[in-house]
């Protein structure tokens, strides 16, 4: 059968498949990965985020309108991340993904800088479909490589590592949001060398930027790993395993196990995009706190509580799985809706900001505990889709959760109560309407899964490395 060679993207014919598998690289290495795509996994979230912060200046240099802005930071972005993460991916699971990875780390940044240099709105929306372009080869590749790197019953340690890049890169892109304003405020023009003067808001892009090329340099200490499990895609004479379905098959194959996991993360989604977007606005009209100071505390929160979540649900998850537990991962998934819920919940109708803070802090390690899913839906791929499937899950969940999420609170605050004091109301109408349904999909999963794991590591097994 075909199998892929660890350290290239050739295809390499083998007739005779060894009786055991290679040892696993080793964890020292394995964990020094795992760091190298965390920090461009935070990177990226600051690239991403660091122009929702700069809305009053790009809008008085460039003359244009909140419609106008909303596009760059939505539109422009999501769009090409999302749709081009598919055929990117299609690459990952075929050719060299550290390539790949380094690749795609070189152009968000250079278009990252880019932002800051756009003289005009068609050039400033098309440095954020590049960002969105480079972005898009990350983490479908990057949960590839992991489940090459970490056994079963570590993996989803190493994820939850991996991931912390989400709250990590958001909190800090609030966090340094609070700063920024005032410099932009304060010093508005900045002189540069061989550049003379520039608007404060455009040096801000080149600088987020900047680390990207020092990662890029990191990458290259990151070894393409072996890629286990591989099966033909085709029925091969004399073959020894049961060859790989085509991927339209497998997710039919996999429809209730698949559903359960798409559907209920993007209904976490829709709940945690939506909170990420208005809750520094929640507390501005309700408490009548700046939105700079919230969005400060808030960022705070999000690093640290989903740097804590993230690392216990990966921990809790490779545990029950250790134990037997087959359906470890999404149950972790529905415990963070259970224990993290209710206090998100209430945080949006405490009577003070003080109060609405202490809920966050308890709502946010419980709710990014949901992380697992990913690594669930490594657990029931076949390594010929990975990629792609990580992809799809991204396409979907992105779809929903950050296409959707902020705009029903939105509408929810326009045109069910009328009223801009409201928002309060509208956020927790939506986390307690999605994220109990959430939970009831997850449930419903449980045996689906159970079985498409059984199977699929019973096929695993079979497997050659």
């Amino acid at each position: 059968m075909a199998a892929q060679s660890a350290g290239s993207g050739t295809l390499e014919s083998i007739d005779h498949p060894p009786a055991v598998s290679p040892p696993w690289p080793r964890p020292a290495y394995s964990w020094y990965v795992v760091g190298v795509l965390l920090l461009a996994y935070t990177l990226s979230f600051i690239d991403r985020m660091i122009l929702s912060l700069l809305v009053a200046p790009i809008r008085a240099a460039l003359d244009i309108s909140d419609t106008q802005v909303s596009l760059l930071i939505g539109l422009a972005f999501a769009l090409f991340y999302t749709l081009l993460g598919l055929p990117l991916a299609w690459i990952a699971d075929r050719y060299n993904r550290r390539n790949l990875i380094l690749v795609g780390i070189v152009v968000w940044s250079f278009m990252t800088a880019g932002c800051g240099f756009a003289g005009s709105y068609a050039t400033l929306f098309a440095a954020r479909m590049g960002v969105g372009v480079g972005e898009a080869t990350l983490s479908p590749a990057a949960y590839s490589m992991l489940s090459d790197y970490f056994p079963r019953d570590k993996l989803a340690r190493a994820m939850a590592v991996y991931s912390i890049g989400v709250p990590l890169g958001a909190g800090i892109a609030l966090i340094l949001g609070s700063f920024v304003v005032q410099a932009v405020l304060t010093a508005p023009m900045i002189e540069v060398p061989f550049f003379g003067a520039m608007d404060a808001w455009r040096l801000i892009f080149v600088w987020v930027a900047a680390p990207g090329l020092l990662i890029a340099l990191l990458m290259f200490t990151v070894r393409e790993p072996l890629r286990r499990g591989r099966r033909a895609v085709a029925p091969v004479a004399n073959a020894s395993t049961t060859p790989a379905p085509g991927l339209l098959a497998h997710l039919r194959e996999q429809r209730v196990a698949l559903g359960a996991l798409f559907a209920g993360m993007s209904l976490i989604g829709l709940v945690m995009y939506g909170a990420i977007a208005w809750i520094p606005t929640f507390f501005a009209r309700t408490y009548g706190m700046g939105v700079g100071e919230a969005g400060l505390w808030f960022g705070i929160i999000m690093a640290i509580g989903g740097t804590i979540g993230l690392l216990a649900g990966g921990a809790l998850a490779d545990r029950l799985y250790a134990k037997g537990v087959a359906d470890a991962h999404l149950r972790v998934m529905r415990l963070s809706i259970l224990l993290g819920g209710p206090p998100l919940i209430a945080a949006a109708l405490m009577p003070d900001s003080t109060l609405a803070f202490v809920m966050l802090a308890i709502a946010y390690p419980c709710m990014t505990m949901h992380g697992v899913g990913g690594v669930a839906l490594q657990l029931i791929t076949p390594n010929e889709y990975r990629a792609r499937m990580t992809a799809l899950y991204f396409f979907v969940v992105n779809l929903i959760g950050l296409g959707f999420g902020p705009m029903l609170i939105a509408l929810l605050t326009d045109y069910l109560f009328e009223d801009d004091a409201m928002l309060r109301y509208s956020i927790a109408t939506v986390a307690g309407i999605a994220l109990p349904a959430a939970a009831a999909i997850l449930t419903w999963g449980f045996k689906g899964f159970s079985r498409d794991l059984a199977r699929m590591s019973a096929e695993a097994e079979s497997a050659p490395a």
